[in-house]
């Protein structure tokens, strides 16, 4: 069975599973953010057309359901980890200067840049609003510090352009903040609203954080080695903005002197050629087998995080999600 089938076939499990749950989470998404302007009711249309498959809130709902019982409150966090998911994703849009998400046109391609902005802005204030609508202030305070770290870690990607001497720590360091806080969060909201014991709380953090590295080190492979018209979005952004990611990170750190200060060469004055100029140093290193070994170790990890939970279907979907990541099927 091919990686894609495969995917394809867990989220059917994952629908039939969480399925009204995830689509009274989607209900309450539009209804939040509904307001009746033409412009604003044009772009969430926009958006619904590059979503994905809702990771974020079907971790949280899982989380949930592996722990207990899936409540009021974890359909309205579902929502609310979206919408802070599709905000980053419209923002990194602006900065990545893409043009396709999903073989849909991104928001500022379509319209601006300040339009990307602001309605990346709308949608980080209504997951706050729509947070503080529970009783407990808690998942506002988690969810805003979570918000916090993401930002943090952009920025640093942003800082470190151009670095082609980061380091794998540092590198992991940046990936941790800016993609696997959020999963983490996510996991830690199902467990913690459904009432379990806070050791176990904290094991659903670990198994999101590691989930979420194994997933942008997966991601990052795609950026370097993937097919655009196949995957659906812009490709190369990582390299035409100079992000360092572990695959060339491994690849510089491997090659023979000469070998590197080509490659150094190449990625200083990258353009939409340099991926097939880096293809033959690829081949002949490790890097690519590395990275890929490295996202399976940190999905591994993810699933020891399971452990605490009792055998049942949203456990070992869970378990196949974290080896899902490591691929980028899910």
């Amino acid at each position: 069975m091919s990686e894609r089938v495969a995917g394809n076939n867990l989220l059917e499990r994952v629908h039939e599973f969480v399925g009204n749950d995830l689509d009274e989470a989607e209900r309450i998404f539009y209804a939040e953010l509904e307001c009746g302007h033409p412009y604003v009711t044009d772009i969430l249309s926009q958006i619904t057309q590059f979503r994905g498959k809702r990771l974020r809130p079907i971790l949280l709902l899982l989380t949930a359901r592996a722990c207990g019982e899936v409540t009021r409150d974890h359909t309205v966090l579902a929502a609310v980890v979206e919408m802070i998911h599709v905000a980053t994703l419209v923002h990194d849009d602006v900065l990545d200067e893409a043009e396709t998400r999903r073989h849909v046109a991104t928001v500022n391609t379509r319209w601006n840049n300040e339009t990307s902005v602001l309605f990346g802005d709308y949608l980080f204030t209504h997951a706050f609003h729509l947070a503080s609508s529970l009783e407990s202030t808690l998942a506002c305070r988690l969810i805003g510090r979570a918000t916090n770290v993401v930002c943090v870690g952009e920025m640093s990607q942003i800082h470190e352009r151009g670095n082609l001497d980061l380091t794998e720590t540092e590198y992991l360091r940046i990936i941790e903040g800016k993609t696997a806080e959020l999963c983490s969060v996510c996991c830690r909201l199902g467990a913690q609203f459904a009432d379990v014991d806070s050791e176990t709380v904290d094991a659903m953090d670990q198994y999101g954080r590691n989930l979420g590295i194994a997933f942008q080190i997966a991601d990052d492979l795609l950026d370097v080695l993937g097919d655009e018209r196949q995957i659906g979005k812009s490709l190369g952004t990582d390299l035409a903005q100079l992000k360092l990611t572990l695959p060339l990170i491994r690849l510089l750190e491997q090659s023979e002197p000469d070998a590197a200060m080509r490659i150094r060469e190449l990625l200083e004055r990258a353009d939409e050629r340099t991926s097939y100029e880096l293809e033959p140093y690829l081949k002949l290193s490790d890097a690519v087998v590395y990275a890929q070994q490295r996202a399976n170790q940190f999905a591994t990890d993810a699933r020891q995080y399971l452990h605490c939970l009792p055998d049942s279907p949203a456990r070992q979907i869970l378990e196949e999600m974290a080896d899902f990541a490591s691929q980028r099927s899910f």
